[in-house]
């Protein structure tokens, strides 16, 4: 059995962005990059470590804090070569990992949830989406042990993903049973979570897209002048909400996450359905 609290997560930086013309790790994405608002959201997710691994030598933006970097020994031999050094990096560390691209800018912590709540069976190698009409390798649970067979078919020219698939236990979940999660077809019933931008077009649509409802409540000194109760606003991270109700997210002021996690990171990325508490620094918050 694997639990939220001992899975990591692992995201693919490489790959050479031939149809964005530029680098997706890089993308703007609401005061972020793309790079940092997927590796923020696994972090805040899953329990165990969360990595980066990038193309040799390629220049990625600024990482948030605990994210480690790793790069592929060899360039250009597409996803299955950054799944192996993912995978390997976690040996010994976590028993698996949900791995995805850096372009997947709706991904819910829902999804994550949903796809590592599948190693409950032991005999599972991978849990597969195969959501909105197409299987979904780069959003999917993988077990660390399998770096040893990936890196095997990697070194026989099985360049694909599908060949991976045909060597292990694969549990593949369908739009409808990924939606049979109470939380996930609350927080994303069209499944915008495995949404990706391979194009400008796709981006620009992407950003032109409204940003989250959040709840946002203020307690203590900053409840003053009539500014109690919940107060739903759209915000993309942190900082956007706190802007959104007036607060300046400086170090008097702390925010908790849902109720747990607590911050002044301003770039941490919101989701649908977050709820943001405020509380002053100084009152002891």
């Amino acid at each position: 059995m694997v639990g939220l609290a001992e899975a990591a997560g692992v995201v693919l930086a490489g790959g050479r962005s031939s149809r964005m013309g530029r680098p997706k790790a890089a993308l703007e994405w609401h005061g972020s990059t793309l790079l940092h608002r997927t590796t923020a959201l696994l972090a805040r997710t899953v329990g165990g470590p969360v990595l980066v691994v990038a193309a040799p030598g390629q220049d990625l933006p600024e990482l948030p804090p605990g994210i480690e970097l790793v790069a592929d020994p060899v360039e250009g031999l597409g996803p299955m070569r950054g799944l192996a050094t993912g995978l390997a990096a976690l040996e010994g560390r976590a028993p698996a990992a949900f791995v995805c691209s850096t372009d997947l800018p709706f991904l819910h912590p829902a999804l994550v949830r949903r796809v590592l709540r599948e190693f409950t069976d032991p005999e599972t190698d991978v849990v597969l989406p195969v959501a909105r009409g197409y299987r979904q390798p780069l959003a999917a649970g993988y077990r660390t042990a399998l770096a040893g067979l990936v890196e095997k078919l990697l070194g026989e020219g099985d360049l694909r993903p599908g060949m991976l698939f045909r060597h292990c236990r694969v549990t593949q979940l369908d739009d409808d049973a990924l939606l049979a999660d109470a939380e996930l077809a609350r927080a994303d019933p069209a499944l915008d979570s495995l949404v990706n931008v391979n194009e400008p077009d796709d981006y620009a649509a992407a950003l032109a897209r409204p940003e989250p409802e959040v709840v946002v409540e203020r307690f203590g000194a900053l409840a003053s002048g009539g500014q109690r109760g919940p107060r739903t606003v759209r915000a993309a991270s942190l900082g956007a909400a706190a802007a959104a109700v007036g607060i300046a997210l400086d170090r008097h002021v702390v925010a908790a996450v849902n109720g747990d996690q607590m911050t002044r990171d301003a770039r941490l990325p919101l989701v649908i359905g977050d709820t943001v508490a405020f509380l002053s620094a100084d009152a002891g918050g």
